[in-house]
C-alpha cells in the first residue's frame, strides 16, 4: 500500500504545526511510524487517505460516528443549516431543542449548558462542583482522560500514555496538589482517602474508561462511589463524552442504573461536529452565570451547525432503539469470534468490550486498570496495527485507545476485520 502523499504532507506539516499534528495520537509515534496517514474524505464505514487508499474505519473519530460518516439524513440537515449561517454569537431555537432532547435521554440532567468541546465541558463541571460544595480538591482516577485543562491532566490517559507520560508539563504545583488520583476500580482506597481528606469537591470519572484502552466497569464499583459521595457531600461527575449515546441512549448511567450529580458530554451530541455540554441537577446548574456567579462563556457554544447535526443524530437514535440492539449484538458476536481466534493461535491477548466499543490488549491477564494497560505488549500491538492498516483496516494508532464500530459496518466488513486480525496473529506466531 503506497502512502507517499501522506509522507510528503507530514514533512510539510512539521514546518507549520508542532509535531506535524494537531492532536498527539495522530502522529502514529506510538506504533513506531515515521509519518501518519492523512485522511482526505469519509463515507459510511470507510475512510480514504490522500493516496486514494480505502480503509474500513474502526476509529469513528473516537466515538461520535455511531451512524457512520456522512449519514444521509444528517448530511442533508447540515447542508441546509450552513446556508442559514454558521455562527451568530446569539441564542437560537435549536439550542433549546437540543437541550430538551438531551434531557429527555438523560433524566439526571435537569439543565444543560452547551460548550464547544468535551474538554471545556469537563473543566466547567469541575468549576461548578467546587462552587457548589465550597471545597477545593478533586478526585480523579489514573488513566481516565477528561480533556486537557490543567486540573484534569494529572495522571490522565489517552495521548499522554501514548507518549509515555502521565502528567503534562506546564501545570503548577498548586493545581497538582488540588488533584488527587487513585487507581480505577479500587473502592477501598477511595474510602481510605475520605477518612482523612475532607476538602474534596467532586469525584470525576469515565464510568466506562476508554482512554487507557477500554476498561470494563463493575456496577458495584459505581454504586459504592455513589454512596461515598452522598455520605461525604461530594458531587459525582460522570464524564460520558465517549459512553454517552454510545453504549446506550442514556449512556453508562442508564446501563448501570446510577444517577450522577453532573454529566459531561461531547462528540456525539453534535453528530461528529465540534460540541460539548455539561448538565445535572437544577440547583447545581443554577450557579452558572448569568443566574449565578460561576462564569462560563463561549462565542461558539451551541454553534448552530453542530447543534443541528446533534438534534438529527440523537433523534435518529431515539426513534430507532433497535439500532442499539443490533449494533451491540454485532459487536458482541465479533468479540466472541475474536476471542476464539486468540485461543486458536494461543496468542497472549484479551478483549475488553462495552456496547459497540472494544479493545484488544496483548497481555496474558485481564486488563482492569492503568498499570495492567501499561504492561501490555507494544511489539504485538505494532504487528497488529501494521497488518491491519496494510490490509485496509484503520485501527487506533495506540494501544491505549478503543475501537469503535458503527451501525453502517456490514457483516462482510466485520468478517474482513477478523480475517486480517487472523493474519496479524499468524505473524505473531512466527
Amino acid at each position: 500500500m503506497k502512502t507517499e502523499n501522506s509522507k510528503q504532507l507530514f514533512e510539510e506539516a512539521k514546518k507549520a504545526i508542532p509535531g506535524g499534528v494537531n492532536s498527539p495520537v495522530r502522529a502514529f509515534g506510538s506504533v513506531k511510524k515515521d509519518y501518519p496517514i492523512f485522511i482526505e474524505r469519509a463515507k459510511g464505514s470507510k475512510i480514504y487517505d490522500e493516496d486514494g487508499n480505502e480503509y474500513i474505519d474502526c476509529i469513528g473519530s473516537w466515538g461520535p460516528m455511531i451512524l457512520g460518516h456522512n449519514y444521509p439524513e444528517v448530511l442533508e440537515c447540515i447542508k441546509k443549516e450552513v446556508e442559514k449561517g454558521t455562527s451568530f454569537g446569539l441564542p437560537t431555537k435549536k439550542e433549546v431543542e437540543l437541550a430538551e432532547l438531551v434531557k429527555d435521554c438523560f433524566p439526571s440532567i435537569e439543565k444543560l449548558r452547551l460548550t464547544t468541546s468535551g474538554t471545556e465541558a469537563a473543566m466547567a463541571a469541575v468549576r461548578v462542583a467546587r462552587a457548589y460544595t465550597g471545597k477545593n480538591k478533586i478526585l480523579k482516577f489514573e488513566g481516565c482522560y477528561h480533556g486537557h485543562s490543567d486540573s484534569l491532566m494529572v495522571k490522565a490517559g489517552s495521548g499522554l500514555l501514548t507518549f509515555e507520560h502521565q502528567d503534562s508539563n506546564g501545570i503548577t504545583d498548586g493545581v497538582m496538589k488540588d488533584t488527587i488520583t487513585l487507581p480505577f476500580g479500587d473502592i477501598k482506597k477511595v474510602r481510605e482517602l475520605f477518612e482523612k481528606e475532607k476538602d474534596i469537591a467532586c469525584i470525576i470519572l469515565e464510568p466506562i474508561p476508554a482512554n487507557m484502552g477500554l476498561i470494563e466497569t463493575e456496577k458495584e464499583y459505581l454504586e459504592e462511589l455513589r454512596k461515598v459521595t452522598e455520605k461525604e457531600n461530594v458531587l459525582l461527575i460522570f464524564d460520558e463524552v465517549i459512553s454517552g449515546f454510545r453504549v446506550a441512549l442514556g449512556g453508562a448511567q442508564q446501563l448501570y442504573g446510577i444517577t450522577p450529580d453532573l454529566t459531561v458530554l461531547g462528540k456525539i451530541i453534535g453528530g461528529g461536529y465540534p460540541v460539548g455540554g455539561f448538565g445535572g441537577r437544577e440547583d447545581i446548574m443554577n450557579l452558572i452565570s448569568p443566574l449565578g456567579n460561576v462564569y462560563h462563556a463561549g462565542t461558539l457554544s451551541g454553534n448552530p451547525v453542530s447543534v443541528a447535526a446533534g438534534i438529527k443524530t440523537i433523534s435518529i437514535l431515539k426513534d430507532n432503539p433497535n439500532m442499539y440492539t443490533k449494533l451491540n449484538e454485532k459487536v458482541a458476536q465479533f468479540v466472541k469470534k475474536l476471542e476464539e481466534l486468540i485461543k486458536k493461535y494461543n496468542i497472549s491477548a484479551t478483549v475488553n468490550s462495552a456496547g459497540s466499543l472494544f479493545t484488544i490488549f496483548f497481555s496474558d491477564k485481564k486488563v482492569k486498570n492503568l498499570d495492567d494497560a501499561i504492561n501490555t505488549s507494544d511489539e504485538m500491538y505494532n504487528i497488529y496495527f501494521d497488518t491491519m492498516t496494510e490490509n485496509g483496516i484503520m485501527v487506533p494508532p495506540s494501544k491505549y485507545e478503543a475501537h469503535f464500530i458503527s451501525i453502517i459496518h456490514t457483516e462482510e466488513e466485520m468478517q474482513k476485520i477478523l480475517e486480517i486480525t487472523e493474519k496479524a496473529f499468524q505473524k505473531m506466531r512466527k
